[in-house]
């Protein structure tokens, strides 16, 4: 496991096997959906975090409750589902998605994390 998973794992209570799918599909999720110039800068800037999104990137699509919830624009709220799909309950969500951006904050600032937030609708409430 690499530090990303281990730190983020510690800091929420989670297992980390859990964490570092988690972790690759919240990437993964932002990858998509946020503006390409930041979250490309982002990902590439934490150590570890482009082979999350390589890794799991298309896994825990949610089933057809997520495939709905996409195709109506669902976008956070698709990825809360299949993170609850993983087993994951709101506060979890929560505390994984502040402590990855706070560790991506470290390593490409503070910045480029906002320009990524701010491209996703919605996704500042949880952050």
């Amino acid at each position: 496991m690499n530090d990303l998973v281990n730190r983020v794992a510690d800091s929420v209570g989670l297992d980390p096997v859990i964490t570092e799918k988690s972790i690759g599909m919240m990437l993964g999720f932002l990858q998509r959906e946020a503006a390409d110039g930041p979250v490309a800068r982002m990902i590439e800037a934490i150590p570890g975090a482009s082979d999350l999104v390589a890794q799991y990137n298309g896994e825990g699509s949610g089933g057809l409750l997520g495939g709905l919830m996409n195709a109506m624009g669902g976008g956070v709220m698709a990825l809360g589902q299949q993170l609850m799909s993983q087993g994951l309950g709101m506060s979890e969500i929560t505390g994984l998605a502040k402590e990855t951006l706070a560790i991506a904050r470290e390593h490409a600032g503070d910045e480029v994390v906002d320009e990524v937030v701010a491209s996703v609708p919605g996704l500042s409430q949880f952050v």
